[in-house]
């Protein structure tokens, strides 16, 4: 099995600093790619397909996940020859928290050498920008309204100081701005909203079962629609999320789909992953069983 690992050299935190210190010992091993660039996950995961590697191994966060991914989906035929590896270094690790991939460095690196194959279903996302139509791919999560606004106006400085609540504090400041209505069109019906979270699996912001339904494995992607996201709708979340990390379903409408539309109005940003992407239309669909990923 021919391994290589795109890495970003220039990461902070703990899981970073350690990650750099096993260098010399995972290097041995594989071949590893450093990026310098936001993008360069993604041109390098390409290049590497098309250099005969077989497993590709995202090192970093979802961010980094999702570019190696996409660069996955640009290469011919890619998905088909190379699978996809996690080294969670990031600060929430969705993914790898759904996989039950272990968060610890060498734990992590023990389950992609023994190189254990599953195939989950890979979701696609289709809309325009700057008037040129785009093609992109997400693996756990999507989120259109608030959640891609907190994500545009997180402080990346502050993140580096306090993680996860740099989030917090830029969903606070989206949670008092204008939202715009958002409207999911799926089987003929439609759902209007002012927040839109999507699910290939369970998890949302670390272990939150925002959508317990959801399986990487069904060919259908779970839609949790909020009417409305405002001081009441976040105080009834609240004690659901906290004790229990479920919502109440009174405050939620929901969906299960394998395609569907969504629009905003005014245009309304969304994320893919916990990256912020671009504005809506766009155009949400499932390949069942497509992506190969390395599991426990």
């Amino acid at each position: 099995m021919r391994i290589c690992v795109i890495f970003n050299p220039a990461a902070r935190g703990n899981k970073a600093r350690h990650f750099r210190h096993q260098l010399d010992a995972i290097g041995s091993q594989c071949v590893l790619k450093a990026t310098t660039a936001p993008g360069d996950a993604r041109r390098l995961a390409a290049e590497a397909v098309g250099e005969g590697f077989d497993l590709i191994v995202a090192a970093g966060g979802d961010g980094t996940v999702n570019e190696a991914l996409n660069g996955l989906g640009d290469a011919p035929d890619g998905f088909a020859r190379a699978r996809l590896g996690v080294l969670p270094l990031g600060t929430v690790n969705v993914l790898a928290r759904e996989l039950k991939i272990p968060l610890r460095i060498e734990r992590a690196w023990d389950v992609l050498k023994r190189g254990r194959e599953m195939r989950i279903d890979l979701p696609r996302v289709e809309f325009s920008a700057n008037c040129i139509r785009q093609q992109r791919y997400f693996v756990q999560l999507a989120g259109a309204g608030m959640d891609a606004r907190a994500i545009e106006l997180v402080d990346w400085g502050l993140k580096k100081k306090i993680g996860p609540l740099a989030y917090l504090i830029a969903g606070l400041k989206a949670l008092r701005e204008q939202k715009p209505g958002i409207t999911v069109r799926a089987n003929g019906q439609e759902v209007t909203g002012e927040l839109v979270l999507i699910g290939n699996g369970r998890f949302y912001a670390g272990s939150f079962g925002v959508l317990p339904a959801a399986d990487l494995r069904d060919g259908l992607l779970d839609i949790c629609v909020f009417p409305r996201i405002n001081w009441l709708t976040m105080f009834r979340c609240a004690p659901g999320l906290l004790a229990r990390r479920r919502l109440p379903e009174r405050i939620v409408q929901r969906v299960r789909t394998a395609t569907f539309e969504l629009t905003g109005d005014p245009a309304a940003a969304f994320e893919l992953d916990g990256e912020w992407v671009g504005h809506l239309p766009a155009t949400f669909s499932v390949e069942r069983e497509k992506l190969r990923v390395i599991v426990p």
